[in-house]
């Protein structure tokens, strides 16, 4: 049985896979996932799990080198962007429009799915490397 934090057998595949400046998506329940791109509901009922526990879990394997939000999360869900931004204090932000952000979501390993209910809890994982 695997030892590390991250049990989801396709979220673990995922992130075994990924490779420097790869992206992985992670996302509230109302988040669209456009056709052909991965998608790992974790998603039980509203609010389990959250999104900050899954960012914590995917954090603890994934080295992250940026980050990528919604500009909106800004005036409309500061809490979470305190939340994020305390998790990743020393990763870049870049921000941009939502609609952009669900665009991007195509060009992603994989989005995965949280029970999140409040808007805008969405993020774009870039991968660093650990050398």
């Amino acid at each position: 049985m695997k030892k590390t934090t991250v049990i989801n057998s396709e979220l673990s595949a995922v992130i075994a896979g990924m490779g420097h400046m790869d992206w992985l998506s992670i996302g509230d329940a109302g988040m669209p996932v456009p056709m052909g791109t991965k998608k790992i509901d974790l998603a039980l009922t509203k609010n389990l799990p959250s999104f900050i526990d899954v960012l914590k879990n995917i954090l603890s394997e994934l080295e992250v080198q940026k980050i990528y939000l919604a500009d909106e999360i800004k005036t409309q869900n500061p809490k979470q962007l305190t939340a994020i931004k305390a998790l990743l204090p020393d990763v870049e932000v870049a921000f941009m429009p939502h609609t952009d952000l669900k665009k991007n979501l195509a060009n992603t390993h994989a989005f995965v799915r949280t029970g999140e209910m409040t808007p805008f809890s969405n993020i774009i994982l870039e991968s660093g490397v650990t050398f």
